[in-house]
């Protein structure tokens, strides 16, 4: 390690503390003033709050500028992530800074540049397999919900409180998609609107049937709570083929996740039992190629597994 980046990054790390302590330690007695016992008045905001307000309005005008806000905005709402969208870019920024720093330091720019890419991979990874949780929980509860709804129905309750007891009973994320919809509807928004919307956001083809049938229903009457009844064994049809499916894929799944894990574990156990022998492909273009070759085929490899199990119905 060169002895230049040690000392920036001590420095670095001692200016971090000497910030860290103006903006958090109390300079002067540990007495409370009077002041801060009176509900009317607001708390001051220390120096690093401050600091973090102004750099997250420079990251919101950002986004603004380039038209991100609407699409972050909607991807953490899917993600059920209640962190406003510039904190979390703020957030995703320091991240990467800090691991690239600690990629200088310890093994230079590459290792910088490999380390700088694991947050924002981390974000968008993140953001994934917790909209892909949500949507697949809210699947799972749908058919609970329009019994509950139908319930609610049929003991003279009108749609609405229908829609709000359902928001009061059923687990997350159902009952934080009900509230929503029943908050967006008091404030005066249309129903249709609020149900579409949900439909969209989890990404499910049955909810968009449930809101297209309470739609039907405004315009023409008729008995809500049997036609909820007649949706919801429908949907049951639909969770028991989407299960058995699962069930089947599973074992193909798993082969997938050994097949593409094979080559990263025997390249691991080389580089550890003859790092010589891994040295040689990075020593001549030959070996550069193969490389090259390796990569593409786990690529097109990799996209053809997830390909066959991915099971779309």
């Amino acid at each position: 390690m060169s002895p230049v980046l040690l000392v920036l990054g001590l420095a670095a790390a001692t200016a971090a503390l000497l910030l860290l302590a103006l903006a958090v330690l109390p300079a002067g007695p540990s007495r409370v003033p009077m002041s801060r016992l009176d509900p009317s008045v607001a708390p001051p905001a220390s120096a690093l709050a401050g600091a973090g307000a102004t750099a997250g309005a420079a990251v919101e005008r950002l986004l603004v500028k380039r038209g991100r806000v609407a699409a972050g905005t909607a991807a953490l709402d899917r993600a059920g992530i209640s962190t406003s969208l510039s904190d979390f870019v703020l957030l995703t920024g320091l991240a990467t800074l800090g691991l690239a720093a600690l990629g200088v330091l310890l093994g230079g720019l590459l290792l910088a540049l490999l380390l700088g890419l694991v947050a924002p991979i981390g974000a968008r990874l993140l953001i994934r397999v917790r909209s892909a949780r949500r949507q697949a929980a809210f699947a799972d509860q749908l058919d609970d919900s329009l019994q509950l709804m139908a319930s609610s129905l049929r003991a003279g309750h009108s749609l609405l409180r229908a829609l709000d007891s359902v928001s009061q009973e059923a687990a997350s994320p159902t009952a934080e998609e009900f509230t929503r919809i029943v908050n967006e509807t008091r404030v005066g928004r249309d129903l249709a609107d609020a149900l579409d919307e949900v439909a969209a956001r989890m990404g499910s083809d049955d909810f968009t049937w449930v809101a297209q049938a309470i739609a039907i229903h405004r315009e023409v009457g008729g008995n809500l709570a049997e036609v909820l009844d007649t949706v919801g064994h429908t949907i049951r049809e639909r969770n028991a083929i989407r299960r058995q499916v699962k069930a089947l894929s599973a074992e193909g799944k798993l082969s997938a996740v050994v097949l593409m894990s094979l080559p990263f574990g025997v390249l691991g156990f080389l580089s550890v039992a003859n790092p010589a022998y891994l040295g040689k492909f990075t020593q001549s273009p030959a070996g550069w190629a193969m490389l090259a070759a390796v990569a593409v085929m786990l690529t097109v490899g990799g996209l053809w597994l997830k390909k066959t199990v991915a099971i779309r119905f």
